[in-house]
């Protein structure tokens, strides 16, 4: 068979179209179904995501209610101290002198006239002042002037506590060894 030279590469050209053709069709084919079952699995994943995400903002809340809740009850108890009834007959008793509930100069190293520095900084009560630091103390002594400067309120805030809680044989104790209101 003689065949025509021209005729070889047509003949080749189109054996490799149709081939062509067909894989390609057998490939698209397969293709959709994969991508079909791709797109299933993404749909699936996009729906598992959001209901994570719904339980998360779920949970969030819940938590963010809770802690809320929580800090108002622990701040009720900071705001609100437990009412310690004052004893005054066992002060006496201690002291041997009447004592005055919230009396500050029972403090050892507070007299009258720091006494009323007090007042006027608003810290009138013994558990106000078992509150306050040193270093607002010490304001407070720098504000009324250099006559004030001498004095040492590092012990006052722990006495003023145990006066609070009526603690006055410890208080009273501990005063004998201090001078001034000093250790």
């Amino acid at each position: 068979m003689n065949i025509p030279c021209i005729l070889i590469p047509i003949l080749v050209g189109l054996i490799c179209g149709i081939l062509g053709y067909l894989l390609g069709k057998m490939n698209s084919k397969g293709d959709d179904s994969l991508s079909a079952s791709l797109q299933a699995d993404l749909d699936a994943c996009k729906a598992n995501t959001k209901s994570l995400n719904a339980k998360i903002a779920a949970l969030e809340a819940d938590l963010a209610a809770k802690a809320k809740n929580t800090a108002s009850t622990a701040q009720s108890f900071v705001s609100t101290p437990a009412a310690i009834v004052f004893d005054a007959a066992l002060a006496a008793t201690v002291f041997g002198k009447k004592i005055k509930e919230n009396d500050l100069k029972v403090v050892e190293g507070i007299g009258p006239k720091i006494e009323a520095l007090y007042h006027a900084a608003g810290i009138s009560t013994w558990h106000q002042l078992s509150e306050t630091s040193t270093e607002k103390s010490q304001s407070i002594l720098d504000a009324g002037g250099e006559n004030y400067a001498i004095h040492n309120p590092s012990t006052w805030a722990k006495q003023a506590l145990l006066a609070y809680q009526g603690k006055w044989q410890e208080l009273k104790d501990w005063q004998d060894n201090l001078r001034g209101g000093k250790e």
